[in-house]
């Protein structure tokens, strides 16, 4: 399938709400992704916040400024869809939890979409694995049982997946700030790797 035809249906879709796994979407879909015939590099990471919601465009918020300062790219690069792609786990925002945070993604979303993009995009070359949803469905049994686990195990994660390779990541939600202190190995082995990364592939 072409890249614009998909596009197409993930913007046109509605499977949350009219066939919903639980309660429907309780707001009307707005899908957020970002297709591309030729980036080599993917972001895979949980679904649209508020902003993002509202701004119908990906990372449009203090986690995606920390995601760009984490990866060494400005807003240019990151939304030149030639150069990167971006496609999370659920394409609509989810909804707020009673504590005011993001409901988990839909659960109807990721079988229907994930491996209809990858097909679309076998020029991919590193998928950016953000936060335990997307690590738990894409790395399968190979996801460790928390994040920390998997994030620290990086670089057997990156040297032992096929193409395209695999790099889990925290969330980079000002949340993790307190995660990413402690673990000080994120910031000294795993950033320096990243950058590496995608400064070769965009």
């Amino acid at each position: 399938m072409k890249i614009s035809e998909l596009h197409q249906k993930i913007e046109n879709c509605r499977i949350c709400v009219e066939q919903p796994i639980g309660d429907p979407l309780p707001h009307e879909p707005r899908p957020v992704a970002v297709l591309s015939s030729k980036a080599k590099l993917m972001i895979i990471g949980q679904a649209p916040g508020t902003r993002v919601h509202a701004s119908g465009k990906p990372f449009t918020d203090p986690s995606g400024d920390r995601l760009r300062d984490w990866m060494g790219i400005d807003d240019k690069v990151f939304y030149d869809p030639d150069k990167l792609a971006i496609a999370p786990m659920g394409f609509c925002f989810s909804g707020l939890d009673s504590k005011g945070g993001d409901l988990p993604p839909r659960k109807e979303c990721s079988p229907l979409w994930q491996q209809q993009v990858l097909d679309a995009m076998p020029q991919v070359e590193l998928i950016l694995l953000i936060g335990m949803y997307a690590q738990k469905f894409h790395m399968k049994e190979n996801a460790a049982k928390t994040l920390t686990e998997t994030v620290k195990n990086w670089r057997s994660v990156y040297h032992e997946s096929k193409m395209p390779k695999l790099l889990p990541l925290p969330h980079p939600s000002w949340r993790n700030s307190g995660w990413i202190k402690k673990n000080e190995w994120f910031s000294t082995d795993l950033l320096p790797e990243l950058r590496k990364e995608v400064s070769r592939l965009v």
